[in-house]
């Protein structure tokens, strides 16, 4: 299976897209662009708009015998932290010569006469991307390996000073789920039609609950199974995908992100909870962690685990529900999304469930 550097992966409506797409002359001048730049063979390039991309359409382009990828920024009026595929190309950028496999950043661009928008360019990298995280066409073994390699890119991100790669100043230092609760509580106040018990009762309860300490780290904000590329035939990531949510935050609230899966039925959604996960291959949550803590280091993890996965699950709530009610007035990024947002009330309730869980612990 082929896959770009970096593409959205919903299925998404691409009218919208299609109807503000470069015209011949735009494809023209930014072939012109990217020769001159020296970034492709040619000055002739062909533009096809891949699959997903709505967020941030993306194009395969190809030069010669040599293939492309573009990102670029949608048209059109735009909230003005939406779309920033200059934080995209920033952080893999200053990746590039870590631990954490990134897609080689080529060249970004913010001359709107081009294509009209701002956009970066990366290579056509060849590898699979899988959805279902049982990956069933692997062997045990290679479920393994696979998993392991997924957590490792993680944890290495998590161990970088982002001072020593120039991203200081990618986002605000401390207090991260202070402000993410936030936001999104603020978010589904202001915005909602109809009410979600146990989303409401998060939004009362994480506040005061949030541990004591912090941590400040280059986070992801949506690790997960289909935002890696894994290569073409053997059992590693070669490259991290998908960094529009990227910032710098808590380490360990985008690590918990990545492991709400072990917590999800895929009755209910992509997830493992409750397979058989030793026959798979899978590692235990327990394992899991403790394959995360050998590489970072950080202590205590499991002692707030259930608040964690309280504050996730709340989020990802948070975050569909938002979807559908941008569906509900006509600015659905995606054909599904009145059906991702059903996925919101029971998501809040597994959250609310360890919240509970949290509590008791806590006496």
């Amino acid at each position: 299976m082929s896959r770009p550097g970096v593409a959205d992966k919903s299925s998404a409506n691409q009218s919208a897209v299609l109807q503000n797409a470069p015209d011949q002359a735009a494809w023209a001048r930014l072939g012109a662009y990217l020769f001159a730049q020296g970034v492709t063979p040619h000055a002739q390039i062909t533009a096809t708009l891949l699959a997903g991309g709505q967020s941030n359409p993306t194009y395969r382009l190809n030069s010669g015998d040599q293939a492309f990828v573009l990102r670029k920024k949608p048209a059109g009026d735009l909230l003005p932290s939406a779309h920033a595929v200059d934080r995209e190309y920033r952080v893999m950028k200053a990746l590039q010569d870590t631990a954490v496999p990134v897609p080689e950043m080529l060249v970004y661009c913010d001359d709107d006469s081009l294509i009209g928008t701002p956009f970066y360019v990366m290579p056509f990298l060849q590898g699979r991307v899988f959805f279902d995280q049982t990956l069933p066409d692997m062997t045990r073994e290679q479920r393994g390996q696979v998993y392991a390699d997924m957590n490792r890119a993680l944890a290495q991100l998590h161990c970088i000073d982002p001072r020593a790669v120039g991203l200081g100043d990618y986002g605000k230092a401390g207090n991260y789920f202070g402000r993410q609760t936030r936001r999104w509580s603020q978010q589904y106040q202001q915005n909602h039609t109809e009410r979600i018990e146990s989303l409401e009762r998060l939004i009362d309860w994480l506040p005061d609950r949030i541990p004591a300490g912090d941590l400040t780290t280059i986070v992801h904000g949506d690790y997960r199974l289909d935002n890696v590329m894994l290569h073409a035939n053997e059992p590693r990531v070669i490259a991290v995908l998908d960094w529009e949510l990227s910032t710098l935050g808590h380490p360990l609230a985008d690590f918990s992100y990545h492991c709400m899966s072990w917590h999800i039925p895929p009755t209910l959604w992509r997830g493992i909870g409750g397979l058989d996960l030793a026959s798979l291959g899978i590692p235990s949550e327990s394992d899991y962690i403790k394959q995360y803590v050998a590489v970072t280091c950080y202590e205590g993890v499991q002692e707030h685990w259930n608040f964690y996965l309280a504050y996730n699950f709340f989020r990802i709530a948070a975050i569909l529900y938002g979807v559908g009610e941008r569906a509900k007035q006509g600015n659905a990024a995606a054909d599904n999304a009145l059906e991702m947002a059903t996925k919101a009330a029971p998501l809040a309730d597994i959250g609310w469930h360890y919240a509970q869980k949290y509590q008791a612990q806590r006496g």
